[in-house]
């Protein structure tokens, strides 16, 4: 079962060989280089990983996964907690969990697999007394370094789908557009709907999450279910509702896909785009219901083209099976 690996993983690296240890103290990880102003030029100086190259965490630090992912051209992630010694993450609901000053999250974008793996770059996302920073590291094409690239790079990878692309890696400020809401940097992914009840309740057992909410865990595990309206509202949420939320970027659309959002106006049923440009190829809603292809939100979901594709970071290539959801979800709404 997916995530199973995982939670042994997380186990093992929280409660340790004995029954009953205390709480792994972290080896090696700097608060300082967390906490301290300025941007440290390599990621080995946080000290997240035993071994960087292999991905193998330090102690204290916890992977886990998302069971709806955000989509980046088919790149493997591994995505990474990390809490000061005794800190609590509070849960507020079964949305974002709120982390302590001085934690970290990290998070690895990799093409390939087994011994033709490739590390792409390691973004972090810094907790400091100020706020959130968000920083992007770059690897080295020896795969022995991350480094600082705070102008973002470009970088010809192979996807899983075969295409060849020029995937791009990030600068600091398209970081920050994506993670701001009200003016305010904050982490998108670890939302205890989207995380594993089963991870979370692990962690609560450790004293490391301060409770396991109702909700947790709600979100369908993406390549495994097939409700088609849970996925296609998880999919929006993931992928599009950082920006299409009140507070978000695109807040100016008067779109709100979040999860939560229950007003089908709201989540485009029958809306007309505030702005009518090239990206609305001419159609008249973001969503037709029974018909996806007068839905806005189909068209720019199933382009690549710059100024028409949604969303406008993050991918260079066509989500083939989240388009095939959204058309199908569309076909089954009722007008």
């Amino acid at each position: 079962m997916r995530g199973v690996a995982l939670l042994l993983t997380a186990a093992a690296l929280l409660l340790g060989s004995a029954a009953g240890q205390a709480r792994l103290a972290p080896a090696g990880v700097s608060d300082a280089a967390i906490l301290d102003e300025g941007f440290p030029k390599s990621l080995d100086e946080y000290g997240f990983f035993a071994d960087a190259p292999r991905q193998l965490p330090a102690s204290g630090v916890v992977p886990y996964e998302l069971k709806t992912p955000l989509f980046s051209d088919g790149a493997d992630k591994l995505r990474f907690l990390y809490l000061p010694t005794g800190a609590v993450a509070e849960t507020q609901g079964e949305g974002l969990l709120r982390f302590p000053v001085g934690s970290a999250i990290v998070k690895t974008f990799a093409f390939g697999m087994g011994d033709e793996r490739r590390l792409i770059e390691t973004r972090v996302l810094l907790h400091r007394a100020e706020g959130w920073v968000a920083l992007p590291y770059r690897w080295n094409e020896e795969q022995t370094e991350a480094r600082l690239a705070l102008a973002g790079a470009r970088v010809e990878v192979t996807t899983p789908a075969g295409e060849t692309i020029s995937y791009r890696v990030p600068n600091k400020n398209q970081c920050k557009a994506c993670h701001s809401v009200d003016g305010e940097v904050l982490p998108i992914g670890p939302k205890a709907r989207n995380l594993s009840e089963d991870w979370l309740t692990a962690l609560h057992n450790r004293g490391i999450v301060d409770a396991v909410p109702a909700g947790a865990g709600t979100m369908p595990d993406w390549g495994e279910s097939d409700d088609t309206p849970a996925l296609a509202r998880a999919y929006l949420d993931v992928n599009c509702a950082h920006c299409h939320r009140p507070g978000g970027g695109a807040s100016n659309s008067g779109l709100d896909l979040t999860w939560e959002q229950d007003d089908p106006f709201a989540l485009g049923v029958a809306k007309p785009p505030v702005a009518a440009g090239r990206g609305a190829g001419g159609l008249l809603v973001s969503i037709e219901p029974g018909e996806p292809d007068k839905s806005i939100l189909v068209h720019r979901m199933n382009s690549a083209e710059p100024g028409v594709a949604m969303p406008e970071l993050g991918r260079a290539t066509i989500d083939v099976e989240a388009v095939r959801v959204m058309r199908e979800w569309i076909a089954g709404l009722q007008g």
